[in-house]
């Protein structure tokens, strides 16, 4: 498949964006289901991890590379938060504001990220260290109030804990 997808690709006047390894390792995603099209939300995870964020192109190469329509993969991507649909900075901080994280204090943590950082949720700084949103439910409500940076959990969180995580995390 990988050198059919390569040739495909080139076939139809696109640029590439999957080298051979990329392909192979697509090749093992899919080998792992029995319906091809099931295989879709690991290969744009794999995907987003080589490119940084699902752009449209890469989204096209997603739906070339797998046979599927290109409406499918948009419709995956952009359904789950999970895909960034742009460009994040090097730290992702997602402070969850569920109802546990909400009553002890989310709002009052991202407000503070917000300050520190200059920039609101949704936002990346200019030097693209640091992106901030707010998300749903992280599955650890019995130490909320609790964020995700990049694939970190930081957990009861306080504003003093927080900014101190975010000065530690801006000296990388």
């Amino acid at each position: 498949m990988a050198e059919d997808a390569i040739n495909e690709t080139r076939k139809r006047g696109l640029s590439p964006l999957f080298d051979a390894n990329t392909l192979r390792e697509i090749d093992a995603i899919v080998a792992r289901y029995p319906v091809k099209r099931a295989a879709l939300m690991p290969v744009l995870w794999l995907a987003q991890q080589k490119h940084g964020w699902l752009s449209v192109e890469v989204q096209q190469a997603v739906a070339d590379v797998m046979g599927l329509p290109l409406a499918w993969v948009a419709g995956v991507a952009t359904f789950y938060t999970m895909y960034y649909k742009k460009p994040v900075g090097r730290h992702h901080v997602q402070v969850c504001t569920n109802v546990s994280c909400l009553l002890r204090g989310a709002e009052e943590i991202v407000e503070c990220i917000s300050d520190k950082l200059g920039i609101g949720l949704g936002e990346t700084t200019a030097d693209r260290k640091f992106t901030l949103d707010e998300v749903e439910c992280l599955g650890s409500c019995g130490t909320a109030p609790m964020m995700q940076v990049n694939d970190d959990y930081h957990e009861n969180l306080d504003p003093r804990s927080t900014l101190e995580l975010i000065e530690r995390l801006g000296r990388d």
